[in-house]
């Protein structure tokens, strides 16, 4: 596969994950899948057919439901990680805010049984 898009040959209406420093050591699947839900679910339609978009984000949703013991720990911690990181480099707002209530839109916030 080739490199990322350059941001600049990103179509306009894309929403964009930027990309995280292999350094903070966030999980890659857990990252993939942060990338993926915020082009699914920030993109105009322009961009990404509703309908679709909506559909995959129920399967993603479905699946890291599935995360119990160590692995769902992990993602806890990846997204605490994150969000440090995003404070710590002024992320927009919105950005800070998608990982802060990520893990209760998703269905693995603190009350997901383990």
């Amino acid at each position: 596969m080739a490199d990322p898009t350059p941001e600049s040959a990103v179509p306009e209406g894309a929403s964009v994950f930027p990309l995280i420093p292999a350094e903070l050591g966030v999980h890659p699947l857990l990252l993939a899948s942060l990338h993926a839900i915020v082009f699914l679910e920030g993109s105009n339609a322009d961009v990404v057919n509703g309908p679709a978009a909506s559909e995959q984000m129920e399967l993603i949703a479905t699946c890291l439901q599935r995360l119990s013991g160590d692995e769902l720990r992990r993602v806890r911690e990846d997204v605490a990680t994150l969000l440090g990181y995003a404070k710590h480099e002024k992320w927009p707002k919105g950005s800070v805010q998608f990982l802060k209530s990520f893990l209760d839109e998703f269905g693995i916030g603190q009350n997901h049984e383990q």
